[in-house]
């Protein structure tokens, strides 16, 4: 039986690098040769939590689970009946299609792994290739920036809307890349690390405003101009809110701020829930849309992950390579001391 090395859970904090069975492709079936796999928010939840509540009694047991969802690899098998994909093709994944479950979410794979079996492989479907210009660390941003795409396009911003991001995360920078491209005309990114804020304007962000020192309304009111709610009460010009920190305070903000017919797209996993004002929503008559996931988006941004590369390729913090995996979830777990974590199989 060949074998290779799986990431998994390991209790709360813990992760382990296991020698597990490699799957062995069906006729339907590509088997990926994992080169980079980067390093999901949802990751660590499952490392806070110590696993995942077992399908038979959610809420109950944990058990432990494959990690990795956001791959890059290169395809080494694939089976007699799968057409359009080849041995040698560098691809990248939706991790949500295949009949065993999420990839890296609760299903039997992860692709913190040496080896990744994509069931019924198919082109467009569950895989897509990407060029060799392409380095494997950045096309694995690949699914993270078709999470931050889904909520430019929730958004449905025009390039005269003003528009600001809340939290300069991967998705938030993100969005404030794919909100540029879309040809949006002032894009301001907000967070309370001024590293981060650095980052947004290296890629493209317009202004940059510092929340924990800086007064959010006047610099939006300095940045967007002035206009009010329904009621005629002076509010900043801005357009479009996109939360990507789920912090309470990041909604209290936009409720105070938001101008007659604003609209907030909440893309990030709220940690806690918040009092919601509708008073002040109803004063402007905000429209709250949520953005999950990527319905249509997950191979949409791959032509354009690949054409605007040397600007995604600043989202990556660090590169770790496999054999220091630990080292990596580490990082990943303590705020603040990474902003994009990626995993080098070939390092």
């Amino acid at each position: 039986m060949a074998t290779m090395k799986s990431l998994w859970t390991a209790g709360a904090g813990n992760v382990e690098v296991l020698d597990v069975e490699r799957p062995v492709p069906g006729p339907k079936d590509a088997l990926v040769r994992i080169r980079a796999c980067g390093i999901c928010g949802t990751d660590v939840s499952f490392l806070h939590m110590g696993g995942m509540p077992a399908r038979a009694h959610l809420g109950g047991e944990l058990v432990p689970v494959p990690l990795g969802h956001e791959p890059a690899g290169e395809i080494v098998e694939v089976g007699a009946e799968v057409t359009g994909l080849k041995t040698g093709d560098r691809v990248v994944v939706d991790p949500t299609d295949h009949p065993s479950g999420l990839i890296g979410c609760g299903g039997r794979y992860g692709a913190m792994s040496e080896y990744l079996l994509i069931e019924n492989a198919e082109m467009g479907k569950n895989l897509a290739t990407l060029p060799d210009t392409v380095p494997f660390a950045v096309a694995a941003l690949n699914e993270p920036m078709a999470v931050a795409r889904h909520a430019v396009n929730r958004s449905e911003a025009k390039p005269t809307d003003k528009v600001v991001v809340f939290g300069a995360g991967p998705i938030g920078l993100g969005a404030a890349i794919w909100l540029k491209l879309r040809g949006v005309e002032h894009v301001v990114v907000a967070d309370v690390i001024p590293a981060r804020l650095e980052k947004a304007l290296a890629v493209g962000a317009d202004a940059v405003i510092d929340s924990a020192r800086e007064d959010v309304t006047a610099r939006l009111t300095d940045l967007h101009g002035q206009a009010a709610n329904a009621l005629g009460q002076p509010r900043p010009g801005t357009d479009i809110y996109i939360d990507a920190a789920g912090a309470p305070a990041v909604f209290d903000t936009v409720v105070t701020n938001a101008k007659w017919h604003a609209k907030l797209v909440m893309v990030a996993v709220q940690k806690k829930g918040s009092e919601i004002d509708l008073g002040g929503m109803l004063r402007s008559e905000l429209t709250l849309v949520a953005s999950q996931g990527y319905p249509t988006e997950i191979f949409e941004v791959t032509p354009e992950l690949a054409e605007h590369q040397e600007r995604f390729a600043k989202l990556i913090s660090h590169r770790v390579p496999f054999s220091d995996v630990e080292r990596a979830y580490e990082l990943a777990l303590t705020p603040g001391a990474a902003e994009k974590v990626v995993v080098a199989f070939d390092e």
